[in-house]
């Protein structure tokens, strides 16, 4: 399987314990787990605010994809959204979607954004249904 660079809503649903999440064991284990500066901004506060110091060294230690931002691309992006009534898409959401497709890369979440996205622009998501029949 290809790396898989795991959304904010399935760090967050993870440390919540939320079956969700349940995948990422597996991932974490067959060390296919990747990331980015935003995922890590808005994940690293919390934790650095909580003073836990070990889970922070290990989110620093995922291998970290640069954000090569196209803002014309994600212009494009957005519009597209609009024709498709997908219009409550964050820039942050279409950066983690562009960093995905340009690095080749399974995106795994639970954010309806997404899932309207992939169907827009092909991006290519894991969902827990989907690693539970790769077990």
């Amino acid at each position: 399987m290809s790396l898989v660079l795991v959304d904010t809503s399935i760090w967050i649903d993870y440390f919540r314990g939320k079956t969700v999440a349940e995948p990422l064991n597996k991932l974490i284990e067959s060390n296919q787990i990747a990331t980015n500066d935003l995922i890590l901004a808005e994940l690293l506060p919390s934790i650095r605010f909580r003073k836990e110091e070990k889970l922070h060294r290990l989110l620093l230690a995922i291998r970290k994809f640069d954000l090569e931002i196209d803002w014309e691309e994600i212009i494009r992006m957005q519009v597209r959204n609009f024709e498709a009534g997908n219009n409550h898409v964050g820039i942050p959401d279409l950066l983690i979607a562009q960093s995905a497709m340009k690095n080749d890369l399974i995106l795994f979440e639970n954010d309806k954004h997404f899932q309207a996205m992939k169907n827009i622009f092909g991006l290519e998501l894991l969902r827990k249904e989907d690693q539970e029949s790769n077990i």
